[in-house]
């Protein structure tokens, strides 16, 4: 999507380019009203077949504004253009500009470090929960992380409000949990899945396998799932043994066995940091 002058959400000067996709863009820039920085989300809509994409930033829009928690990024504004003679033509998202990287960039970090990291995401994701929310595509790529052990959780496209109808189920296949895939569910447990299979990612550098079938390849099953994932602390030794053993529960391919609630999987994991800090001279320097 080529990137145009914008001049319809207040006065700003364009900064950089932060993201580039088929149908959108996300530009960083300053708004003269406040002096502040912000991300601006820029969907084009130049058909028929593309008025989905509006109805996506519509449904981003609405999820940001139920929630409000300091790991959650903040969905400021939306408003649209129209053509002369017709309905809109771009769609715009005004969001909260968080400086850092995504966590799919980022090498291994130190596990004291990595562990209150994981808390925080898992605490923003229990304040979703809360709000009869589920993020349903929880993974490294939707995570920013600031300086220190500061981290936020981005993009609710694929969000779901408990009760609400599906209109689609996606994911991305090595995150996606097994029952989604068979069954189409999205819950708190699937949630959790999702996070343990972020998690797995974040301590190993490796993916876990995947539920979805490709091309000609057989059904993943228990089974079969069981003999290729790799243990976590085969693949990094320095590990925690807490938090290995917190990682495949919420890996579990049946749902009932892994932990019910994402609160449950923030209290083990605000354990297991503050354990990880106790052990260090200066906790402090993890917020470096």
């Amino acid at each position: 999507m080529a990137v145009e002058k914008i001049s319809r959400i207040g006065k700003f000067t364009v900064l950089g380019q932060l993201g580039n996709g088929a149908h959108s863009s996300i530009l960083h820039i300053r708004r003269a009203d406040d002096d502040r920085e912000y991300a601006l989300k820029l969907v084009d809509i130049e058909s028929k077949d593309d008025l989905k994409y509006l109805e996506q930033a519509k449904h981003e829009f609405r999820i940001g504004q139920m929630l409000n928690h300091p790991n959650l990024v903040k969905v400021h504004a939306f408003e649209t253009d129209s053509g002369w003679f017709s309905g809109p033509k771009k769609a715009k998202l005004l969001i909260e500009y968080v400086p850092g990287q995504t966590m799919d960039r980022l090498p291994l970090q130190r596990m004291a470090k990595i562990v209150r990291i994981f808390e925080r995401i898992a605490d923003g994701l229990t304040h979703m929960h809360k709000q009869g929310v589920y993020h349903a595509d929880m993974k490294p790529n939707n995570l920013i992380l600031e300086r220190g052990t500061r981290v936020k959780v981005l993009d609710y496209g694929l969000a779901w409000v408990k009760g609400e109808p599906k209109n689609r189920v996606q994911g991305t296949p090595e995150y996606i949990a097994p029952e989604t895939v068979s069954h189409k569910l999205i819950n708190e447990r699937t949630d959790i899945y999702n996070l343990g299979a972020t998690m797995y990612r974040l301590v190993t550098l490796a993916l876990p396998p995947s539920w979805t079938s490709v091309g000609d390849s057989l059904p993943m099953t228990t089974k079969v799932f069981a003999s290729q994932l790799r243990p976590v602390r085969e693949a990094n030794p320095l590990v925690p043994e807490g938090l290995a053993d917190l990682i495949h529960q919420c890996l579990e391919p049946n749902a009932n066995k892994r932990p019910e609630r994402m609160s449950q999987v923030q209290g083990t994991l605000d354990q297991l940091a503050d354990e990880a800090a106790a052990k260090l001279a200066d906790p402090m320097e993890l917020e470096e």
